[in-house]
């Protein structure tokens, strides 16, 4: 059978594609997805459904992808790098805040030949879907598929209301709506987690929508390259794909990427759109010269201050992992919030968590972790091969600029100011990390942030969008792949830059945003 649309991967964009196509019943849509695939709630696992539970994005999860990659050269272990390999994607595994980035980095992605992309033109699509349960008003949606709730301040863990006295005595004003465009301060974070369920948009708009007829929902099935026919314009007719053991063509009139910023790169390159030397090198025969394609790596770094809490004080357990944080605006930078502070207490292994492993032997405690929302340094992916059951290679390249690790380094600092407040004496027997000494200079600062850096999953930019003037332009403003025909990408990978922001909301959106364009 050939399909009008084909669409590779049943991450948050998948998701949101496949439901906004098939809504026009004489379209025959096809979603394809590598990992498993649960129908309805009941079905799904403890570890996908409970917002807590962070055993999927382990290491070892069926329902992880399990790439590593490498921060900073200084590294002496890569870092994990955990990707959903499930309906759903990496919004079935990750910590469920909902926070849009601010307008700013909408505008400047409009600023850069993407006009349809302004946050003007965004926000329907931000209200569209979704349904906040505390906000009413002109900036908010009251009748979408994804669920947006704020934890009240009464129902903070004793760390998120000391971190929140704490920066509210710093001069931080408190910030009641975080997906408000001015938000900008403390306070309980959105959330698409309802009474600890993570709402993803398998559960949130694939699920009530698979009884109709012309949408055919395929897991279990690995993409391993997108064909194509002719050779002046090539056109997409299919993805080779494996599927129990045997691998076969599917066919459709448009193929559509939305396997997010590691796997769809890795899947342009092997199917020969990317910069030629890389792909000759690994013998893979060059469909479109495509220089951008893996490049433009962007992500947010994260460093975390580690705390052994006194005796008697409560840590999470089945409450909300996240809850509160700060965003703030840098000393001397020109770009609004470009830092986030959040607390967090955690009891157990921490499985998922992307330092895990450092201390095997400290099962709880509490942090501060420390987020550089909008880094200048970006990295670079490559092939490890032409084999597509071999993980590509993901160099990050944090903290390259002088710039990047004075923001991390004053983020540190202020975050032990904050641990001096009043609120935190009761529940902190001592700081584990950052040392003293780690933080005695500008230079040992640096090196403790070369070697502790951590990735916050929010791999960006890798197929970027922009205008036909800009030669790392993968795709142009509508999606398309320049140079290609019938061959879009609808996922993070084409954003020019990350947003300041957790980058479920923007996933989503960007495909609400497309689905508009697809005849």
């Amino acid at each position: 059978m050939r399909y009008d649309v084909v669409i590779v991967g049943g991450g948050s964009a998948g998701c949101t594609l496949a439901t906004r196509l098939s809504e026009d019943p004489n379209r025959s849509v096809l979603l394809l997805e590598a990992g498993p695939e649960y129908t309805d709630l009941e079905s799904l696992p403890d570890e996908l459904k409970l917002g807590y539970r962070q055993e999927a994005s382990d290491i070892a999860s069926p329902f992880n992808w399990a790439y590593r990659g490498q921060g900073t050269p200084e590294q002496e272990a890569p870092m994990q790098v955990a990707r959903g390999k499930v309906m759903g994607g990496s919004g079935s595994v990750n910590g469920q805040v909902f926070l849009r980035g601010v307008p700013e980095d909408y505008d400047d992605w409009a600023a850069e030949g993407n006009g349809e992309w302004s946050y003007v033109n965004l926000l329907p699509f931000f209200r569209k879907l979704e349904t906040d349960l505390n906000v009413r008003d002109d900036f908010h949606g009251t009748d979408g598929p994804i669920p947006v709730w704020r934890l009240p301040r009464e129902e903070f863990m004793p760390v998120n209301e000391a971190f929140h006295q704490a920066s509210v005595a710093a001069g931080f004003p408190e910030d009641p709506d975080m997906n408000n465009p001015d938000s900008t301060g403390t306070g309980a974070l959105p959330m698409n987690n309802p009474d600890g369920i993570r709402m993803s948009a398998s559960l949130a708009y694939l699920n009530p929508n698979r009884h109709r007829l012309n949408l055919t929902i395929k897991a279990n099935v690995l993409a391993r390259r997108v064909v194509f026919d002719g050779e002046i314009q090539p056109r997409a007719v299919g993805v080779e794909v494996e599927s129990g053991g045997e691998t076969f063509t599917v066919e459709g009139a448009e193929i559509i990427l939305c396997a997010g910023g590691i796997a769809t790169p890795q899947l342009l390159l092997l199917s020969g759109v990317g910069p030629a030397a890389h792909l000759n090198a690994l013998g893979i025969p060059v469909v479109k010269d495509a220089p951008g394609v893996g490049q433009n790596l962007r992500d947010h770094p994260l460093v975390t201050i580690d705390l052994d809490p006194r005796d008697g004080v409560k840590l999470s357990t089945v409450e909300p992992r996240i809850q509160s944080g700060l965003r703030y605006t840098a000393e001397g930078s020109g770009t609004r919030n470009d830092m986030q502070l959040f607390p967090s207490s955690f009891t157990g292994l921490r499985a998922g968590d992307p330092l895990q492993g450092r201390s095997p032997d400290r099962p709880q405690g509490m942090r501060i972790t420390c987020i550089l929302k909008l880094a200048d340094s970006a990295g670079e992916l490559t092939l490890a091969s032409a084999d597509p059951s071999e993980p590509p290679k993901l160099d990050f390249r944090y903290f390259e600029t002088e710039w990047d690790r004075q923001r991390m380094r004053e983020a540190i600092h202020l975050s032990l100011k904050f641990l001096e407040h009043p609120s935190f004496g009761p529940l902190i027997e001592s700081r584990i990390s950052p040392t003293d000494d780690d933080v005695a200079t500008d230079e040992s600062l640096d090196a403790w942030l070369r070697q502790n850096v951590a990735t916050t999953q929010h791999t960006s930019g890798t197929c970027k969008m922009g205008p036909e003037s800009d030669p790392m332009a993968v795709v142009d403003q509508y999606c398309r792949v320049r140079g290609l025909r019938n061959l879009r990408v609808v996922d993070l990978s084409i954003c020019p830059n990350v947003v300041r922001a957790n980058t479920n909301a923007t996933a989503i959106v960007i495909a609400e945003r497309a689905a508009g364009w697809i005849s």
